[in-house]
């Protein structure tokens, strides 16, 4: 029996990848490569609804890939590839846009929030098609489920009415995928203001736990993140959402129970329990963070790998395109 398919991107994001990003993503992606046909790619072309600058934006896809690997993603159980290195993604980007309505493409939450914030003279036509682009990123590959946070679960379910459109109107042509939501408990919440999702687009990065950041510069921000009043080291979001942040890592990073770790700190400071979560973090993130360096001084192997996986990607992308095309009646090429 085949396993069940399954698609997810990251964006190249700037420089190091946080806590938030593994505990939330990457770490299901591990564990998913082992169960399913997994296919895993480094989003540049969804990156350039930010115009970022040239340089920067191809050596952060290039330390994007270098910390999947880190991390456990395996080309060996998944395929790992970059975006634009399947020139599907763009082919079958245009169909879907020819399939949406201007209606639902100008009710996608993103879209609206983003042009409330620069108005519509300024923002760029890439962040509205956004969600058609990643729709075909989807659906070329016939995703079973595509693991996706809460905020993206209704560009899934634009995917899946574009797929029973096209399905509808050409024949049966694309899978349904199902969204694979993250579950609650690996969201992470910056030290700073514990109760806002860490993310690149803080304020302020003191409350980010970086991935490639030194040892000491993460050890520092832990044992500097905000608490809360009282002394008690006990999980109580409402009361005390920075302990509770706290004990969270703690515990998904060691393996341990909450009830355990509070257990360990009955009648101990807060200065003892962010010295211990402290030495966890840094200490699981050091072979990260080497592995890392390791991958990016050895450009040939990286490219390798990324070949390898736009290779293997674009044989399953070019079939379902080729099958598109050939339903919408565009001549194939003799």
């Amino acid at each position: 029996m085949s396993k069940p398919r399954v698609l997810s991107g990251i964006q190249p994001t700037n420089g190091s990848f946080h806590l938030g990003n593994y505990l939330g993503a990457v770490k299901q992606w591990v564990e998913l490569q082992e169960s399913h046909d997994a296919f895993y790619c480094v989003v540049d072309l969804h990156a350039l609804t930010s115009a970022p600058d040239p340089k920067e934006l191809r050596e952060n896809t290039l330390v994007s890939v270098a910390q999947l690997l880190a991390l456990g993603v395996d080309p060996e159980h998944c395929t790992l590839f970059v975006q634009s290195h399947v020139v599907a993604h763009n082919q079958l980007g245009w169909v879907m846009e020819c399939l949406t309505g201007f209606g639902e493409a100008s009710r996608m939450t993103q879209f609206k929030d983003k042009s409330q914030k620069v108005g519509n003279e300024r923002i760029g036509v890439g962040v509205f098609t956004y969600p058609m682009l990643m729709a075909a990123d989807i659906l070329l590959y016939q995703a079973d489920q595509v693991p996706v946070g809460e905020d993206q679960r209704q560009h899934i379910e634009l995917t899946r009415d574009l797929a029973t459109r096209f399905n509808s109107t050409y024949g049966k042509t694309f899978t349904l995928p199902e969204g694979f939501i993250v579950k609650e408990g690996a969201k992470i919440y910056d030290l700073q203001e514990p109760t806002a999702k860490m993310s690149k687009s803080a304020e302020s990065l003191s409350g980010l736990i970086e991935i490639l950041d030194t040892p000491e510069a993460n050890a520092k921000k832990i044992k500097s993140a905000v608490t809360d009043t009282g002394r008690e080291v006990r999980f109580d979001s409402t009361e005390k959402p920075g302990i509770s942040n706290l004990l969270t890592i703690f515990s998904t990073l060691s393996g341990r129970s909450i009830a355990e770790i509070e257990n360990d700190f009955v009648g101990k400071g807060y200065g003892d329990f962010k010295g211990a979560v402290a030495e966890v973090v840094v200490e699981y993130l050091r072979p990260v963070r080497t592995r890392t360096l390791e991958l990016l001084d050895d450009p040939t192997h990286l490219n390798l790998i990324l070949r390898t996986g736009a290779e293997k990607a674009g044989m399953v992308a070019s079939k379902t395109l080729a099958e598109v095309y050939e339903r919408i009646g565009l001549v194939a090429r003799g």
